[in-house]
């Protein structure tokens, strides 16, 4: 008899050999149980109707009924957290971004064969994602502890500043970190800025075949430029830029000149981009002139950095329990004592830029 709940999976897709591969990724995970598979939402609702899923992962293209309509159908009758599992590029990167939109709470990309590296990395972002998901639905109870691989600090991409002596510029950054549910609430947050907002950089844990179109997206709906971000592009007012997926996004400063590099480099807190690697190069190279932001998102990514660009003089906000999907970044963040203001996510944005004219 286990001595611990695993979390079920139902698995959705019409390839025979995604839904294998998928289970031997997923049941890899001591903490995962793969409760069935389906090739269509068709069969997948005869299996939820025996038992109920903790979490599903769903194709978006399948025979005779599409992931997006199920995923209307799931939310609507019968709402579980759902990751959406696709190769999809170009508009079916829209067809996955829309499904965030429609309540799903994640994507993966569907595993490919290749170089053990690359598979390992696979193997923890998916069933990070997963495990991510499983924890949307708890509000009260803290989730227990996970006992996940060891994993790099920051200290892999940048060595942490031995002192803080920066001077004050009269522009301001904002550095913002979010994982589960980032995507909906970055959209609030960058739809609520102005036309001379702060420039803005943002770590946002996705695959790399989505951040492109998901900056495309939100730039369409706000008021500032949303891009994806490129090796030395400026932090300019007004403009915000998203971390290329599957790259570190660091911050740094030429003069009174502030600009991104964007590395290749291993997982940092199991992540790449990862949030400690972004918010420690805005401790080094920003300093007092930063304002920190931490959103929705399960475990710790950013609460290291998140302190260290307190101790180096930026003001960090983070997102509220009650407004978050996931109460875990936020969380770390505030235990480790890096933040100075928790907030509503309707709140944030005023506060940023109120901090950002003072």
């Amino acid at each position: 008899m286990l001595t611990s709940k695993k979390l079920k999976v139902l698995i959705v897709d019409d390839s025979a050999s995604v839904r294998q591969v998928l289970k031997e990724i997923l049941e890899s995970d001591p903490e995962i149980e793969v409760m069935g598979t389906a090739s269509d939402p068709y069969m997948a609702v005869e299996r939820i109707k025996k038992e109920t899923p903790d979490v599903i992962t769903l194709d978006i293209e399948m025979p005779r009924m599409d992931g997006l309509t199920f995923l209307d159908k799931i939310m609507s009758q019968h709402p579980i957290p759902v990751v959406i599992c696709s190769t999809l590029a170009g508009t079916g990167s829209d067809s996955a971004l829309a499904a965030l939109e429609k309540g799903a709470v994640g994507i993966i990309t569907k595993p490919k064969l290749g170089a053990k590296e690359f598979f390992e990395e696979s193997r923890i972002r998916i069933c990070d994602v997963v495990k991510s998901a499983g924890r949307v639905r708890l509000t009260k109870d803290r989730p227990r502890a996970l006992t996940p691989a060891p994993k790099l600090t920051a200290d892999a991409m940048l060595p942490k500043p031995e002192s803080h002596a920066l001077i004050r510029t009269t522009e301001k950054v904002v550095a913002v970190g979010a994982s589960t549910g980032g995507t909906e609430a970055l959209r609030e947050f960058l739809e609520a800025m102005p036309l001379d907002a702060p420039g803005i950089v943002v770590v946002q844990h996705m695959p790399e075949e989505f951040t492109a179109r998901f900056a495309q997206r939100l730039d369409k709906t706000c008021r500032i430029t949303v891009k994806e971000a490129a090796d030395n592009d400026s932090v300019i007012r007004g403009q915000a830029l998203i971390a290329h997926g599957n790259r570190h996004l660091l911050l740094k400063r030429s003069g009174a000149r502030y600009f991104v590099e964007v590395k290749e480099g291993p997982l940092v807190s199991r992540h790449r981009p990862s949030v400690d690697v972004l918010f420690r190069s805005a401790a080094r190279y920003g300093g007092r002139n930063v304002v920190g932001v931490i959103l929705t998102g399960m475990g710790d990514d950013g609460a290291k950095g998140m302190l260290e660009m307190k101790e180096a003089g930026a003001f960090n906000i983070a997102q509220n329990e009650a407004t978050c999907v996931v109460f875990g970044m936020p969380a770390e963040a505030i235990k480790a004592g890096g933040v100075d203001k928790v907030m509503p996510l309707n709140a944030i944005a005023p506060e940023v830029v109120r901090l950002c004219h003072v």
